[in-house]
């Protein structure tokens, strides 16, 4: 019978769906035929195919060939069959063994030469395949990728040739080799200088996961202070790890494995459109939100971004995923991640400050703000007014900030807190979950609701208050949240209250 199966796998978001690559060879005059939903990359793969047989001096059946991408109603890209297409043909024209297929999965562009490409979304695959009981074989350039499904068995070959001696038992499989991690330093909070609230704000936003807000005059240290979140987060556990590196498989825009356990950190420019910032695409592919999953997506000049991009933000704020809808298809992200944003407080930047430079207007203030919509500012935890240094405090012999492993090692004790009697982050809790984790004292109860009628708040901002109090009572070690707490908790709100003096 002239009629081979060969296991393969798609790419549909961050998923890798089974695809069964069927071979059938007939008489009638040569031709080959793709069926299965095939897009012009795939269609193109048997011009390529056929010369990759030919320079690997195999044959290449004078037969009506047709080749079927199953199931049928999955949309099939790139050039990810042609090495299961290839090795379906010789298989269906007796030139390998068929039986030998069956524990296999491939996936690879094919050179005419017979060379294997890499692809995109290998770890994906990966693993899918160890999931499924398979091996799977990749190109040689994608093995430290594969290597990273640490449960997986991946294999590699640089052509064809090396894929057929490999299952006709006349090559040893090469096991895909992971490459050594190679950590990079990363920025040290012994920079900032001063700037004590802002610090002591993103020591809070570290530990409970909480989204900040840097508001200040032009220089004042925002972007500084930013760039210093990752390096005293705690370090990504292996699932972590493997959720952001899958995400950074299938974005076309590569994986550096040796990087892989380090949290992402994405600054994209504030011209970013909408679509850059969640995804899509006819094919759909992530967008920034989703590559800063489990990491930090920085947001500089907010004010300065297009308004319609911003608002795209608020869902995956609240639910940590991402939908993309397109006519032919849709395709899920997950988008966990923490949003550090800044802005200058007014048109000329240097409103409050103290060389009064500022000749804003309110209206011009209250214009410029009004840029940032209440539903996105409502779901940020700490929004904190960042002063400009006096230059004394800048001068190289003026004494450093406490170093990020310091501050680290209190942020991850504070998280193992919160696992330990929620399973989750403060910022991630639920609303029946906060009323279990931050009780008030009965004054303290009242003097929050005062708050909240005082600044004409939301019930989500409450919620978001109550957070934060619990964050900080657990980077103290505190069991219950007392004044103190929440009063530094109500104090992180400061655009609120600015914003209830503005209206006064």
């Amino acid at each position: 019978m002239s009629l081979a199966l060969v296991h393969s796998r798609a790419r549909a978001g961050v998923r890798a769906p089974a695809v069964r690559v069927e071979v059938h060879l007939s008489g009638g005059l040569p031709c080959t035929q793709i069926v299965g939903l095939p897009e012009a990359a795939v269609r193109e793969s048997r011009d390529r195919v056929r010369a990759a047989i030919l320079c690997a001096q195999f044959e290449f059946p004078a037969r009506r060939i047709t080749v079927n991408l199953a199931p049928a109603d999955l949309p099939k890209e790139g050039g990810r069959f042609d090495l299961p297409i290839a090795l379906g043909i010789l298989a269906a024209s007796g030139q390998i063994d068929r039986q030998a297929l069956a524990e296999w999965e491939f996936i690879g562009e094919l050179g005419l030469t017979g060379q294997l490409r890499a692809v995109d979304g290998v770890l994906p695959a990966a693993l899918a395949a160890a999931a499924a009981q398979r091996r799977l074989m990749v190109p040689a350039e994608s093995g430290a990728e594969a290597a990273l499904a640490r449960e997986g068995n991946a294999c590699t070959a640089r052509t064809l040739l090396e894929v057929c001696a490999t299952l006709n038992g006349t090559r040893e499989p090469v096991p895909a080799q992971p490459q050594s991690v190679q950590p990079v330093p990363l920025p040290d909070m012994a920079d900032v200088r001063g700037q004590a609230q802002a610090r002591r704000a993103l020591e809070v936003a570290a530990a409970g996961g909480h989204h900040l807000l840097f508001v200040g005059s032009p220089g004042c240290g925002k972007t500084l202070l930013a760039s210093r979140l990752p390096g005293i987060l705690p370090e990504a556990s292996e699932d972590e790890a493997l959720e952001s590196a899958a995400i950074a498989s299938v974005s076309g825009q590569g994986l550096d494995p040796a990087r892989w356990r380090q949290r992402p950190y994405r600054a994209p420019h504030h011209t970013a459109s909408a679509v850059s910032l969640v995804g899509g695409g006819a094919q759909p592919r992530p967008g920034e939100i989703s590559l800063a999953h489990n990491g930090v997506l920085f947001l500089d000049e907010l004010t300065e971004w297009d308004r319609r991009a911003l608002e795209v933000l608020r869902e995956p704020l609240e639910s940590g995923t991402v939908t993309v809808s397109r006519a032919a298809r849709s395709a899920e992200f997950p988008a966990r991640f923490q949003l550090v944003a800044a802005m200058n407080p007014c048109p000329c930047g240097w409103a409050g400050d103290a060389n009064g430079r500022c000749r804003c207007s309110r209206d011009a203030i209250n214009r410029y703000r009004s840029r940032i919509s209440g539903p996105l500012l409502d779901r940020i935890d700490l929004q904190i007014e960042v002063p400009r240094l006096p230059s004394q405090a800048l001068r190289p012999d003026a004494p450093a900030g406490e170093d990020s492993a310091a501050i680290r090692a209190r942020v991850v004790l504070a998280r193992q807190r919160q696992l330990a009697r929620a399973g989750a982050l403060n910022a991630h809790l639920s609303q029946s979950e906060t009323f279990a984790s931050c009780r008030l004292a009965p004054g303290d109860q009242e003097l929050l609701e005062r708050a909240i009628d005082r600044l004409q708040l939301s019930a989500r901002t409450m919620q978001r208050i109550l957070r934060v109090s619990r964050t900080i009572a657990d980077l103290a070690g505190a069991a219950q949240i007392d004044t103190s707490h929440l009063t530094e908790a109500l104090g992180y709100r400061r655009i609120d209250q600015r914003g209830e003096a503005h209206a006064a």
